[in-house]
């Protein structure tokens, strides 16, 4: 596949015309051997004359084609060569040799020409060369009687290994090319869903592929994390634009590492802020456990990164509440999953008020998690549109 990838290639090649470049080759070259094959057998079996010069012509014809393909960086000249001579001339050896039975049905080969063209072109092109194929089809079926009265001599035995041949050969390379489509379309399939997969929670990605919509929802019980740098435009100064965005690019990661493991379901990123819930798609009866282990484990990472990098480093606040969220899809372009409720603004609220390396949780996470961790009383701080909280930093 590396030899073909370089035919007629064009480094501002997108994936899609690259994928077409190398079906081009892969059409119009095996149809041209077949014609290589087809001109000796012909010539074999009926010798020296315009009927064996037929099938290598089109050889020639393609093979120039292709070469010319290759130079200009446009595949669309093999295309186009491929499938005008894949239909006339085929049609021109079937009436030569005298009609359908006579030449063993050798414009079984013709179909090739609208495959082809349903491959490069839309459905609306590719009915214009359906229709001509179909009116060389009427051609040799109305004219038949003609055609037959001018047959070559040829035994029976050899126009039905003719018509073997044809309709068995010409099958094969439809479906080769056909299975070479199917498998990167199965290729490319994977690759989408595996997108969808990291947008979207599992269960709302099918709810997408099944009905092209996902239906808000609410969810009563769920813990909501939600992280932020601290001085981050200070520390962000200090960097090159690619050293901020590749240190961003860590951290998150590693979020993104932590978060999946403790089965917490990532909602987005805004700036250098970091969105989480556990208990949603699937409830979770230990949603608080998760988001706090989850976040001992963020806090520990960051502590050890800005050990690592001193001055450059982060250092970050972590902000925990739990309750109810409605949790769907908006927006009709770059659409994304978001949740929505006052259980997100308190987490918000807490990681507000939180401090720089400290995970700073509501009374009410605190009532669900109390058992598994130590955790220390701030008392009641006023929080912004909330009024008097309490609070607690998790010392686990």
């Amino acid at each position: 596949m590396s030899i073909l990838s370089k035919f007629a290639a064009d480094p501002a090649d997108s994936d899609a015309v690259r994928l077409e470049k190398v079906a081009a080759i892969i059409i119009s070259g095996s149809c041209s051997l077949a014609g290589i094959v087809w001109a000796i057998m012909y010539y074999a079996i009926l010798g020296l004359g315009f009927t064996a010069f037929l099938p290598l012509a089109f050889t020639i014809i393609v093979g120039i084609a292709i070469l010319v393909s290759h130079f200009t960086k446009n595949h669309y000249w093999a295309v186009y060569a491929q499938i005008i001579c894949i239909m006339y001339v085929t049609a021109l050896i079937q009436w030569r040799m005298g009609g359908i039975l006579d030449s063993g049905f050798v414009m079984a080969w013709a179909f090739c020409g609208p495959v082809t063209a349903l491959t490069f072109f839309s459905v609306r092109q590719s009915m214009i060369w359906f229709f001509l194929y179909l009116v060389n089809i009427f051609i040799t079926v109305y004219f038949n009687d003609y055609f037959t009265a001018g047959a070559v001599h040829i035994s029976d035995g050899t126009k039905l290994v003719f018509l073997a041949m044809n309709i068995g050969v010409s099958s094969l390379v439809v479906f080769i090319f056909a299975s070479f489509f199917v498998s990167n379309m199965s290729k490319e399939r994977a690759r989408a869903n595996e997108l969808l997969l990291n947008i979207f929670p599992t269960t709302v990605a099918n709810e997408l592929k099944q009905k092209g919509e996902s239906d808000a929802m609410l969810f009563d019980e769920v813990t909501v994390i939600f992280t932020d740098f601290v001085g981050f435009t200070t520390v962000s100064e200090m960097l090159t634009p690619k050293q901020l965005v590749d240190e961003l690019h860590t951290c998150f990661t590693a979020f993104d590492s932590i978060t999946a493991k403790h089965k917490i379901e990532k909602i987005k990123t805004v700036g250098d802020s970091y969105l989480a819930v556990c208990g949603l798609p699937h409830a979770d009866e230990q949603h608080a456990e998760n988001v706090v282990s989850a976040a001992i484990e963020i806090r520990d990472f960051m502590l050890a990164r800005k050990r690592e990098l001193g001055d450059i480093g982060f250092d970050i606040r972590i902000g925990i509440h739990s309750g109810n969220v409605v949790a769907g899809i908006v927006g009709v372009k770059k659409f994304a999953y978001d949740i929505w409720g006052d259980t997100v603004n308190t987490a918000a609220r807490m990681e507000q008020k939180s401090e720089a390396g400290k995970i700073n949780i509501s009374q009410t996470t605190y009532e669900l998690v109390r058992d598994k961790y130590n955790c220390a009383y701030r008392g009641e701080i006023e929080a912004k549109n909330k009024g008097m909280m309490k609070m607690y930093f998790v010392e686990g």
